[in-house]
């Protein structure tokens, strides 16, 4: 493989943005549809369930094709499958704005989820080609992660002022021209390593009806719907199995063999999983016990989505000085507190103070964790391989939101309110322990420096 020519500073750091804009552009999506379901129903004539699935299609389209994504970054390169993500993505987003019936507007937001599913693993592959060193690359995921991060404080705020201006139709069409300025800041090709092998579609299929099955399992078992929730559950572990047995005998298999036993790689998927839970217990459970509007769930949820969107950039330089350890378990000391906080809070008289201070933790454990655990994982893997990582890697992290919207709902009563809160965070409890038992030795973590042979054009 040939070396990949590192661009020029100024021009790096614009495709740094333009990539790190693709992500803002897939969270402000998911975000911003909160304040935006009561208008979809007065507007296409439907109700909780049928807005529910809404939001239910992107995430599980997203979900069952990261993976899938990743890999076809592996195989083609990141750059075209990010910049065919971002162009549909934008192009989806219209059709959604424009979809006249529920039915539509939910096959528009499948592709949204798809298209969304190459942007994600495709950008961390090519950050990882555009900074090989590993502290500049830290520095460049901390950045990427406060800039897509903003996405967590600006949906909510952004879509009640769209909706107010020009109806819930706006949050869609403001992807149209994000996506424009994506490419054009992407517009100079970014040198990606690829993997020259075939790609194998059955087990990425058996595993997109895995996590779509497993997912519907969840949500039908936070519905307090059992019998058709044990019905998915058999048919996932059926599918998982049978996905499983035919990828070993495949030749070019779903995880590839390097990853299979890459047990860092492994851990990090875990504390991505283990955020993402946290982080969405938080989001799902706050404004449901606030009984809050829209407007004010997402002024009360600032303190934690600001600091998301700011402090990954303190993280980066943690990173550099002292590896990727240390801020992750910052995270998993500080995220349990916070939650512990909120739970007092919610389960008195809504103490803003107290509240505020947890979600104010909890905003600390999501930005030290995440960004320092993203570079953990693309660090000790090899760069033909990051795309596969990065779509593993956001599979796992949907897969906990799912498993804490469903936990959440069935154990969220009037007389256990702190009980979703508390779950959480004995997760991550469990996540700091792991980085105990893993990193059992004192000083610092960093992984070995890839070579810049290994990144090819």
């Amino acid at each position: 493989m040939s070396a990949a020519t590192v661009p020029a500073s100024r021009s790096r750091t614009a495709q740094l943005v333009g990539i790190s804009l693709a992500y803002f552009m897939v969270l402000l999506d998911t975000t911003v549809l909160a304040v935006a379901e009561r208008s979809i129903m007065d507007s296409l004539h439907t109700g909780v369930v049928g807005v529910g699935w809404a939001t239910t299609t992107y995430t599980m389209a997203l979900a069952a094709a990261l993976v899938l994504g990743g890999s076809l970054a592996d195989r083609f390169g990141g750059y075209p499958v990010f910049v065919l993500g971002v162009v549909g993505f934008g192009a989806a987003s219209l059709g959604c704005a424009l979809s006249p019936t529920l039915g539509v507007l939910l096959g528009f937001r499948a592709l949204l989820g798809l298209f969304a599913a190459a942007i994600i693993p495709s950008s961390l592959g090519l950050i990882a080609s555009l900074y090989p060193e590993p502290r500049s690359r830290g520095r460049a995921i901390s950045a990427w992660a406060a800039i897509s991060g903003a996405a967590m404080a600006a949906g909510p705020v952004l879509g009640g002022w769209l909706i107010a201006v020009a109806g819930w139709r706006a949050v869609f069409v403001l992807n149209v021209p994000l996506a424009l300025v994506v490419v054009l800041l992407c517009r100079s090709r970014i040198a990606s390593a690829r993997r020259a092998r075939a790609i194998s579609w059955l087990p990425h299929l058996g595993l997109a009806a895995t996590l779509a099955t497993a997912t519907l399992a969840i949500t039908r078992a936070g519905q307090r719907s059992w019998p058709e929730a044990a019905v998915f559950g058999l048919v996932a572990l059926a599918l998982g199995y049978g996905t499983t047995v035919v990828d070993r005998a495949s030749r070019a298999p779903l995880i590839p063999g390097s990853l299979r036993r890459n047990r860092p790689v492994w851990t990090a998927f875990g504390w991505g999983a283990a955020v993402n839970f946290a982080l969405t217990t938080v989001i799902f459970s706050i404004p449901l016990l606030l009984n809050a509007s829209p407007a004010r769930a997402g002024a009360t949820l600032l303190p934690m989505t600001l600091l998301m969107a700011v402090n990954p950039l303190v993280t980066g330089r943690l990173v550099a000085a002292y590896g990727p350890v240390l801020p992750i378990r910052m995270g998993f000391v500080a995220f349990p507190i916070g939650l512990c906080l909120a739970a007092v809070a919610v389960t008195g008289q809504h103490h803003a103070v107290v509240l505020g201070v947890g979600l104010l933790l909890c905003g600390l454990g999501v930005s030290w964790t995440l960004p320092a655990l993203v570079g953990f994982a693309v660090n000790h893997a090899a760069p033909e391989v990051a795309g596969s990582v990065g779509g593993i890697l956001n599979a796992t992290r949907q897969v906990g939101a799912t498993v804490a919207a469903a936990v959440a709902a069935a154990v969220l009563t009037p007389r256990t309110p702190a009980l979703p809160l508390l779950i959480a965070a004995a997760v991550c409890v469990l996540g700091l322990a792991s980085t105990v038992v893993r990193h059992r030795t004192r000083g610092r973590e960093r992984a070995p420096e890839l070579p810049a042979e290994r990144v090819s054009n």
